[in-house]
């Protein structure tokens, strides 16, 4: 070892980091502390294990530095440094300098570049020098006394090191940067020339400078790009070149200076009890010789009542942290949560024999709610074979029972456990939790068991909570509980090497799926008291997320009908226009190309037509998106019929061709997936197949809906909500003129076109009524007058009048817009006429397009959330009632605003009655609910 070690941390890429992983920890003020958190956590952890006897940490100073003069592109693809992100480095700052760090920053250059002479300085002097960081670039440092690591995956970069994982050694680092490029500074490289064609020239020619001084030899694509960029690549060098020689004389008079101090325990004091880590605080107290009984918030136990407060536990603090979490509940995670819930001991058990699944039948039959999951064959939860249960009743106890690996090892039959825990499974007053139970509840089924007592499900609680979120578990572990969980691939691995779970040593899956069952066990703990926090909430989660999940259920499994014969004979149609649509495309271009391409696309469009470029992509080329291309269509053929082309070729590879494939061989039925928590509006998403996004504007794609037809003996229907988003829009608004409008049946659409043009109703022409349905609709999704003439081909100046005119005739509808504006900004979020949370994460971020998106979605998300509860509602007691009826009739599908079923004639005339009945009093608003009937023999003439 050298005689002295020098210690150096990347600051910046260490608050970047701490930020992202923490980015809404909040103290009490409400001032942001995650980045602080996370970066004295790393602080921390870096001068423990990576002992030192000199440190320093570097920054970036403000303003710019010398590579933004000499390129003015550079990094300026990078967003702007987050609000609250830039509240928190000057705390950030003072925690590392009372920490005993010494914090330089040094204007003109980079953080890389001081680190980068600090560590040639530490090397002429004969020390050994560690750099911490993420970044990349700092690799060129690397040789016989200078290391990188990054403490957060604990990877090494030696000498080695460096060449194991870039292929070149330190010094070609630079030479191998400049030829792939730095898309995080923005610097670019040669164009198709990746790592390993860099490393394959880098060993072929030895450096940068040969390789340009040999380029007329390299061949193909590939090649002319190399010859094309040989003018940038002196510059390209110089950017990514970390600087060794800054002057740094003004901060640093020696490498001695950097002497490791020890922590200043009074100004950490102050520090921590600013912002509010109660932990720390207790720790540093007790180290000055004075540790008052700080106390933290209370808890709540598995079913959602307080915890009695333990001589260090307040109900004050728990009552704090609960109303904290009603207002954002991404800020729920503490310091104290974090730690409790690692102080946890985890005892997870392997059952494989009589003895031990009997006494733990005992514990959930005594428990008063357990968690329960299931590991499985395949995310296809219709087909998936069951490999083991996990089952969790106390936090930290946790058990997995096998019942179909496949390595030999002794497990207990899988007929023998589901026979056992069949009568506890189908006891409604076995109260249940889980995180998906609808695919737990499919899997079960797939083996005759009806799951019932399913209470909580903590994927519908944060979806309820957050929908703005992620939702897996990982996620939510890491969010609530400050947990990491083990995920999936560390225990199946990744792509073509992955195995099945059925594959995986017992003591490998029981870790990992008796995990799964404590981790729901603690978030339900977790998440269940806000909910309860809040009626609305409440209402959402119990009266429509949870019986929804059930009807879901019961939909997916029941599938619909496909005319495979149909689809076929729609495919060799289709197939016979695309190839006369590609005939008609290559003659209007006046040579062959690849219409798949948008390369090609846009070297025929802009460089032999020369059409006008209308935007371009990040890189600078023109665009050929969808977009650019509707709007050349409006004065050319050739990128219409591209339209028309890529519509058609969309329709065939997603549908016609799909379909066929997916379908049950047993039911000739597809079953789609639905899934609840994914549309932050809460709206349902449609998978595999997706038939939710079938394009009804054109004729090929009805057609499409033709192929869905009714069982034997049945005719599809379709009950459809009318105009319902719009209906919802009057209610909030309270508009008189609109209210009226619907309460009197008028046509909503034929009403705005009176009120705008100033004409009777029986006066209003069909081009009128168009325009109002344009600004009816519009305007509830936020349009501006931009957008509004641009839909209506009209001029911007003509587009204002008619927004003026319209909110002179429905004034209420003005109102709403500036009322829920003003809140969404107030509180983060809208809600639904339910008590649905929409959050809006950009409404009061700095980035002006993003705010003004928000601001618009926050407009219509009331609307679309709505109309999501209000068909959801439907589906629970429409099921509910064909149950008690016990009819015949099978709910097959919910797109957006509509149910369609399989129903049999001698049941027709009964739907047909009570449909809408059930549908319109699911809620009472202050307009009418309309729902239209549809009936056919297949879904596109039933809708």
């Amino acid at each position: 070892m050298t005689k002295h070690r020098l210690l150096l941390v990347d600051g910046s890429s260490y608050l970047y980091r701490a930020f992202h992983a923490m980015p809404d920890l909040r103290n009490g003020a409400g001032e942001p502390t995650g980045a602080i958190y996370g970066v004295v956590n790393m602080m921390r952890r870096a001068r423990s294990e990576l002992q030192a006897d000199h440190i320093a940490c570097v920054f970036d100073a403000k303003g710019k530095t010398f590579r933004d003069e000499m390129y003015s592109e550079y990094k300026a693809h990078r967003s702007p440094m987050p609000e609250d992100l830039v509240k928190q480095i000057e705390p950030i700052h003072a925690m590392v300098k009372a920490l005993g760090w010494p914090v330089l920053m040094v204007s003109g250059v980079e953080a890389d570049d001081v680190i980068g002479t600090l560590a040639c300085q530490a090397t002429a002097a004969g020390w050994e020098t560690i750099i911490s960081t993420g970044d990349k670039d700092l690799a060129q440092l690397v040789n016989a006394s200078v290391t990188l690591i990054n403490t957060m995956t604990d990877e090494r970069l030696d000498i080695e090191g460096v060449i194991a994982k870039f292929g070149v050694p330190p010094e070609r680092i630079v030479d191998y940067l400049s030829i792939i490029g730095d898309t995080v500074d923005n610097v670019p490289g040669v164009p198709k020339a990746g790592p390993k064609t860099a490393n394959k020239w880098l060993a072929e020619f030895g450096d940068l400078d040969q390789l340009m001084a040999n380029a007329d030899q390299i061949k193909g694509v590939v090649g002319e790009n190399l010859r094309n960029t040989l003018p940038w690549l002196p510059q390209a060098r110089q950017l990514i070149t970390v600087k060794t020689d800054c002057d740094l004389s003004a901060h640093l008079p020696c490498l001695d200076d950097l002497h490791a101090k020890p922590e200043d325990a009074t100004r950490l004091r102050d520090l921590f009890e600013q912002y509010a880590f109660k932990t720390w605080l207790r720790d540093v107290e007790k180290q000055l010789g004075g540790a008052p009984g700080l106390e933290v918030g209370g808890g709540f136990d598995l079913a959602g009542s307080p915890i009695k407060a333990t001589p260090h536990l307040s109900d004050q603090g728990a009552s704090k942290k609960l109303g904290a979490i009603a207002l954002a509940p991404t800020t729920a995670l503490s310091q104290e949560t974090a730690e409790l819930q690692g102080a946890i001991a985890k005892a997870y058990e392997c059952v494989v024999d009589d003895a031990a699944f009997e006494r733990w039948m005992r514990k959930i039959e005594a428990a008063q709610l357990t968690a329960v999951d299931t590991e499985t064959t395949s995310l296809d939860a219709l087909a998936a074979e069951l490999v083991g249960i996990s089952l969790c009743v106390t936090p930290g106890e946790a058990c997995y029972i096998p019942v179909a690996h496949r390595n030999g090892e002794t497990q207990l039959k899988r007929e023998d456990v589901l026979a056992r825990m069949k009568p506890w499974l189908e006891n409604a007053a076995a109260l249940k939790v889980g995180q998906n139970l609808k695919y737990d509840a499919h899997i079960l089924a797939n083996y005759g068991i009806t799951l019932q007592g399913i209470e909580f499900d903590t994927l519908l609680e944060s979806y309820v909570l957050e929908s703005h979120m992620p939702h897996n578990m990982d996620s939510l572990a890491d969010r609530h509980l400050g947990m990491k969980t083990v995920r999936y691939e560390e225990v199946c691995g990744k792509g073509v090497h992955q195995i099945g779970f059925d594959q995986v040593d017992l003591s490998i899956a029981t870790n990992y799926a008796a995990e799964d069952a404590d981790i729901t066990l603690r978030l339900h703990a977790t998440l269940w008291p806000q909910i309860q926090a809040s009626p609305g909430l409440l209402y959402v989660y119990q009266q429509i997320e949870m019986p929804a999940m059930r009807v879901l259920g019961i939909m997916e499994r029941n599938g619909i009908r496909i005319n495979t014969a149909l689809l076929s004979k729609q495919g060799q149609e289709v197939g016979k226009r695309l190839l006369a649509l590609e005939g008609e495309i290559h003659t209007l271009a006046g040579q062959p190309f690849n219409i798949q391409s948008p390369k090609q696309i846009a070297e025929i469009l802009f460089g032999q037509l020369a059409l006008p470029v209308i935007k371009k992509t990040p890189s600078g080329a023109p665009s050929t998106d969808e977009e650019v291309l509707q709007k050349l269509a409006e004065d050319y053929p050739l990128p219409a019929r591209i339209l028309d082309y890529r519509s058609l070729a969309k329709l065939m590879s997603t549908y016609i061709e799909k379909l066929p494939r997916m379908v049950d061989p047993k039911t000739g039925r597809v079953h789609t997936h639905f899934s609840q928590a994914t549309a932050v509006t809460g709206r349902l998403a449609s998978s595999e197949p997706n038939l939710q996004n079938i394009p009804v504007r054109t004729e090929e794609g009805r057609r499409i809906r033709e192929a869905f037809i009714p069982a034997e003996g049945c005719k599809l229907l379709s009950a459809d909500y009318s105009q319902i988003e719009l209906r919802i829009m009057a209610h909030i608004a309270e508009d008189e003129n609109l209210l009226a409008a619907f309460a009197a049946g008028r046509d909503v659409h034929q009403a705005t076109a009176a009120e705008i043009f100033g004409v009777s109703l029986e006066a209003v022409t069909s081009e009128q009524r168009r325009y109002a349905k344009v600004i009816n609709f519009g305007l509830i999704y936020g349009m501006s007058a931009f957008g509004l003439a641009g839909n209506l081909g009209i001029e911007r100046s003509a587009a204002q009048i008619y927004i003026a005119k319209y909110f002179d005739r429905y004034p209420g509808v003005a109102q709403y817009m500036e009322r829920t504006r003003q809140e969404a900004r107030e509180n983060g979020y809208v809600e639904t006429v339910f008590g649905r949370r929409l959050w809006l994460p950009e409404i009061k971020g700095s980035n002006g397009p993003r705010r003004q998106g928000a601001e618009r979605a926050a407009i219509n998300a009331p609307m679309q959330g709505t109309a999501a509860d209000l068909i959801k509602l439907a589906m629970v007691a429409v099921e509910n009632w064909l149950e008690k009826e016990q009819l015949k009739t099978r709910m097959l599908l919910q797109v957006h605003d509509e149910l369609v079923f399989d129903v049999p004639l001698d049941e027709l005339e009964l739907l047909q009655e009570k449909l809408p009945d059930l549908m319109c009093k699911v809620a009472d608003l202050k307009v009418p609910l309309v729902v239209g009937i549809g009936i056919g023999d297949n879904w596109e003439e039933a809708h």
